[in-house]
């Protein structure tokens, strides 16, 4: 038995860190750049590995079955991430590896199978990234509709069925709303018990409310710091009626160079030089920009906080992610802010991961250990 508190995604660093999207060619990268990530298998392995060693606690990997059109059409090419998952745990030592898994496209009895190889794979590093779906032109291709109005009833009724089958015992029928099943079970159980770690993205309420149940943490859009205290509040506010306190992780980006100015020129190049804008007005016209909560307006913002206010767009970077943009100081004091703003991590992404990630690793992490908000590795 595996408890789930030795996953990385509980350990003892303050401020955790994980890989995000790199299963994707362009990564969070918008950009006509032709050093943008292509998503190779060898150099996905290569980079994982690197991570590994670092003491990264964990890939997030992004489902995806259309690209963003444009010019680049970022993740037209992407790897699946139940596969992806697998094949990872094999390669790599202590690092959690996440697959993401829409919903309305696999069976809970399937997802429970998945994800319980990767676990025995992995020992215990298994996590499960549930999404319910948003962008319809995805689901086209599998000629599955969205119901907007109920997607997270559906979720939740999946989670339900898919975390009682991990839990192992006798065969069980399940009569819902979503699912009519009959004699339910699966063997190898997981390793973790009593489920794998189970994380989720919640910009709306709703959202935020299947993340209060059913999700061991919780992903959101951060633009500005100043936005996090609201947020934070805004989710234990969710989690509070179920007993629950729910870890909340951002998406960054990073453009980390030896001074300021080198990285912000890079940032110059690869966001608005060499920007698809094409890509982004699709991503624009087919994802929502805000969504209403009891904090007012606020989360996933098409916005970055370089673009908000000025006369650039900088449509190369990935609307809502969190541009780390200087020097290894710089990037470290930006990811100290963030703990201190009282979030418990965030991924990072490079427009080539594996030819920026070694400098990233070999400056930026010592720093964060001397901040305090990492463990050297042993």
């Amino acid at each position: 038995m595996n408890p789930r508190g030795l996953h990385p995604i509980f350990g003892p660093n303050r401020f955790k860190l994980g890989i995000f999207s790199a299963n994707c060619d362009g990564g969070l990268t918008m950009s006509l750049a032709p050093e943008r990530w292509r998503a190779d298998w060898d150099d996905i392995v290569a980079m994982s590995k690197i991570a590994d060693d670092a003491g990264i606690e964990f890939i997030l990997p992004v489902a995806k079955w259309r690209g963003y059109q444009g010019k680049a059409n970022i993740y037209g090419r992407s790897f699946e991430t139940l596969t992806h998952g697998a094949a990872l745990a094999a390669l790599t030592q202590r690092i959690a590896i996440f697959s993401t898994v829409h919903v309305p496209l696999v069976t809970p009895a399937f997802g429970a199978k998945a994800i319980a190889t990767i676990d025995h794979i992995s020992h215990g590093r298994a996590g499960l990234n549930i999404v319910c779906g948003w962008n319809q032109a995805e689901f086209d291709l599998h000629g599955v509709t969205i119901d907007q109005d109920s997607r997270y009833d559906h979720g939740l009724e999946w989670f339900q069925v898919w975390s009682r089958l991990l839990q192992g015992g006798p065969e069980f029928n399940w009569d819902g709303r979503f699912f009519k099943l009959k004699r339910l079970q699966t063997d190898p159980v997981s390793l973790q018990r009593p489920w794998p770690v189970v994380m989720s993205a919640g910009f709306s309420p709703r959202g935020r409310d299947f993340a209060a149940r059913a999700a061991d943490a919780l992903f959101l859009n951060v633009t500005e710091l100043d936005q996090v205290p609201p947020l934070l509040a805004n989710v234990a506010e969710h989690a509070a009626p179920y007993g629950r306190s729910i870890p909340v992780f951002t998406m960054g980006h990073v453009v980390c160079r030896p001074t300021r100015r080198e990285a912000e020129e890079y940032f110059e190049y690869f966001a608005e030089q060499m920007a698809d804008v094409d890509g982004q007005a699709y991503y624009r016209a087919n994802h929502g920009t805000t969504v209403a909560d009891g904090a007012g307006r606020m989360a996933r913002p098409l916005e970055n906080r370089f673009s908000r206010g000025g006369e650039k767009r900088y449509d190369g970077e990935y609307p809502g992610a969190y541009p780390f943009v200087g020097s290894p100081d710089d990037v470290a004091g930006e990811m100290a802010a963030m703990s201190a703003a009282g979030l418990a991590g965030c991924t990072v992404a490079f427009v080539d991961y594996l030819k920026e990630i070694p400098f990233f690793v070999g400056e930026v992490l010592p720093r964060l250990e001397r901040l305090g908000l990492r463990e050297a590795m042993r």
